[in-house]
């Protein structure tokens, strides 16, 4: 088998067993564990050929298909809370295979008018369904990185106008270092897009007041009066080792009086927007100048996927737009999203956007946010009545920050201990939870953001850990 156009007729097939191998592999993935026993030996013993002539469109899909079946990792479930990682609502995942067969390049009309015109009707539902202001223009990224990304390039224009500098022509060479200051909650997916934008990691400063890295207001209020010119402040809405928020309303009132740019990086605590009983978390989102947040976490389409939006959506056209006789003209009325986001190169994510909001509304987002903070609950009750276990934070939101303390065990000896139970835990595979650093301790972070996600599932992971525990304790 050589030239694919040989197996055209084969096509069919192909989807069909797929089909049938999609089936079977989601079947039991509510039961399953995460990740099966010898998966990662099976891995590692993989190291076949490159093939010269080839074995034919179905041997292959066969093929990927058997190993998948026995090796994947089963994080689209309800167990995996090692990440803040989603799965696929049964319209993103449908929305998703017909993606990739229409295999639409979502640039601009002149490429699909269909997939242009879907991303800037599921960008403005998602403005909607988190209540920003109509004056709002969105983006869809590859994710939380490169929507801060488009952000922050927007924030870096604006603070260069200040001092005026056209920074897309002209560049950083001619300007001071730009202040970019914010609590020690940022995530590094912003300090990872800082640094590729030219705006220096380093120039980051933190203002924090405790050990968790909550902000000091009184001491970012005296940096940027201290400045006296132009900043941009980054806020977190969702912290990932506890769920825990800025103070957004207080940033805005400093960004306002100051003159500052506030960006909020929302990855997943954007959408506590979305239930009535956490929605004070967010609030003087609306009044920030730019917001991010993932669509592969909480809205549960299938990777990748993330957003953007600026109150300003021209400056994302200034920074992006790019020009050739091939390509749309800047001043084309039509949807162009590639002018607004790094990727030139874009798939057509808004497809599953679309889908699964125009399945289950702002109405089912909103039930599905509020069991999963329930069920966060519900797992903070379990963790607090365990005596071998210690509650290390408020349950905020979705996210609960806790450690393995077995009575006896010595406070210095806590960190190695859980680190160890944590690999052992990942090592069963029923449930998967990895560690952090909180407060210098090593804790369990279990995130919540899957919709098939429920109770017995966060009981199961309890009660494994629970049983790991008992099989460490030393024989009487």
């Amino acid at each position: 088998m050589a030239d694919p156009l040989n197996d055209r007729d084969q096509v069919t097939a192909a989807l069909s067993v797929a089909a049938e191998e999609a089936r079977a592999y989601l079947a039991d993935i509510d039961s399953r564990a995460v990740l099966d026993p010898g998966a990662e030996e099976l891995i590692h013993g993989w190291a076949d050929p490159m093939p010269e002539d080839g074995d034919g469109t179905l041997a292959a899909v066969r093929d990927l298909a058997a190993r998948g079946q026995e090796a994947a990792t089963r994080s689209s479930g309800p167990r995996f809370f090692h990440f803040v990682m989603g799965g696929g609502t049964p319209a993103a995942l449908a929305a998703d295979w017909l993606t990739a067969v229409f295999d639409q390049v979502a640039f601009g009309w002149a490429s699909s008018p269909m997939a242009a015109r879907l991303e800037q009707v599921a960008a403005d539902w998602l403005r909607q369904l988190f209540e920003l202001p109509e004056e709002f223009g969105g983006v869809l990224t590859s994710g939380a990185t490169l929507a801060n990304f488009a952000a922050l390039a927007a924030a870096r224009g604006w603070w260069a106008e200040q001092r005026g500098v056209d920074v897309d022509q002209e560049g950083l060479s001619t300007l001071p270092p730009p202040p970019i200051l914010a609590s020690g909650y940022i995530h590094p997916s912003a300090i990872q897009a800082i640094g590729m934008l030219g705006m220096g990691q380093a120039n980051v400063e933190r203002f924090r007041r405790d050990a968790a890295g909550r902000l000091d207001v009184g001491a970012l209020e005296s940096r940027l009066r201290e400045l006296g010119g132009p900043a941009i402040i980054v806020a977190s809405a969702g912290e990932v080792n506890a769920g825990d928020f800025d103070p957004i309303e207080r940033m805005a009132d400093l960004a306002e009086e100051y003159g500052a740019w506030l960006h909020v990086d929302g990855a997943f605590g954007l959408f506590a927007r979305v239930a009535p009983e956490a929605r004070e978390l967010t609030a003087g989102v609306e009044r920030a100048d730019s917001v991010i947040a993932d669509g592969h976490k909480w809205l549960n389409v299938p990777y990748d996927c993330g957003f953007a939006f600026v109150r300003e959506p021209a400056r994302l056209v200034r920074t992006f737009n790019v020009g050739a006789p091939y390509l749309p003209s800047p001043d084309d009325p039509r949807p162009n999203p590639g002018f607004l986001a790094p990727e030139n190169s874009r798939r057509a994510r808004a497809f599953a956007v679309w889908a699964t909001l125009r399945a289950y509304g702002r109405a089912g987002y909103r039930e599905m946010v509020e069991r999963h903070l329930r069920v966060a609950r519900h797992l903070g009750e379990r963790v607090d009545a365990s005596p071998q276990l210690e509650r290390l934070a408020d349950v905020k939101l979705n996210i609960l920050c806790f450690r393995a303390r077995p009575e006896g065990t010595p406070e210095e000896e806590l960190d190695k201990f859980n680190r160890e139970l944590g690999e052992a835990l990942l090592r069963d595979g029923r449930v998967f939870a990895g560690t952090t650093s909180y407060e210098g301790k090593v804790a369990f972070r279990p995130a919540i953001v899957n919709w098939r996600t429920q109770e017995e599932d966060v009981d199961l992971l309890v009660d494994v850990l629970l049983g790991l525990l008992e099989a460490r304790r030393p024989a009487a």
